[in-house]
């Protein structure tokens, strides 16, 4: 248990990359303050410039002296729940990137670790037969499946049909190139291959390298069927309303 003395002043530490509230005893020096604000804001004391920002006050008041060994706190005008703002003098360069986790050592659970835990999606699932471990899992699919299909035949998508592509590219043309499943994309269905007249699209009309029709780069594209519409989409000519000179 740790006791607090009627003299400490809760303050409010502010840096690039930390925020948290602190109790402050105004007899500490300002050496003491900033050892203990390293464990807090990471910037180590040589580098570390200290302001109080007062909420009347119109410039931030520095806090630091020619000699912090023995200059007390009290010398500046504390006051509680004030911000403390801990700056780094270092180049960037020479600061840690707190914001790049590709270097942190993640945990991965083992699978049959994580397959015994009884409070976690896999196991709510389980419980309530959802997902892969719905009985009629295989049953549904194909209902949905065959569902797709019909819908593709109902709006006479087929391959070698002009169209266009709904939704916020009303106006992206292009002529369908393949129609039918995509086992490189995730959660199946049938998938709509089309080649844009323009270079609108995400791919040469491949998958992860499987080839389901070819065009140009960035003109092939794969879109679920209710987002295709079939009719007689000519080119759009951008430079047929121009007057020739």
């Amino acid at each position: 248990m740790s006791f607090v003395t009627a003299a400490d002043v809760p303050v409010r530490v502010v840096s690039d990359n930390a925020a948290a509230e602190r109790r402050i005893t105004p007899s500490w020096t300002i050496a003491i303050l900033k050892a203990k604000l390293e464990t807090v804001t990471g910037i180590p004391p040589s580098s570390q410039q200290l302001t109080l920002r007062l909420p009347h006050a119109p410039q931030p008041i520095p806090i630091s002296s020619h000699d912090e060994e023995t200059t007390q706190i009290a010398s500046f005008p504390l006051q509680p729940y004030v911000e403390l703002h801990v700056a780094d003098t270092r180049p960037l360069s020479a600061r840690p990137n707190f914001q790049d986790l590709s270097a942190v050592e993640k945990y991965v659970m083992p699978v049959d670790e994580y397959d015994k835990l009884q409070d976690s999606v896999l196991a709510w699932k389980r419980r309530n037969k959802l997902g892969r471990f719905d009985p009629n899992k295989d049953e549904k699919e194909q209902q949905e499946l065959n569902r797709q299909y019909e819908e593709v035949e109902a709006k006479k998508i087929v391959v070698g049909a002009r169209c266009r592509v709904g939704g916020a590219d009303l106006d992206r043309r292009g002529t369908v190139r393949y129609v039918g499943e995509v086992k490189e994309i995730p959660n199946g269905g049938v998938w709509v291959g089309v080649e844009a007249d323009e270079p609108t699209g995400k791919n040469d009309g491949s998958v992860n390298g499987e080839y389901y029709f070819k065009c140009p780069p960035k003109h092939g594209s794969f879109v679920r069927p209710d987002r295709v519409e079939i009719g007689d989409f000519p080119a759009v000519d951008d430079l047929g309303d121009l007057e020739e000179i």
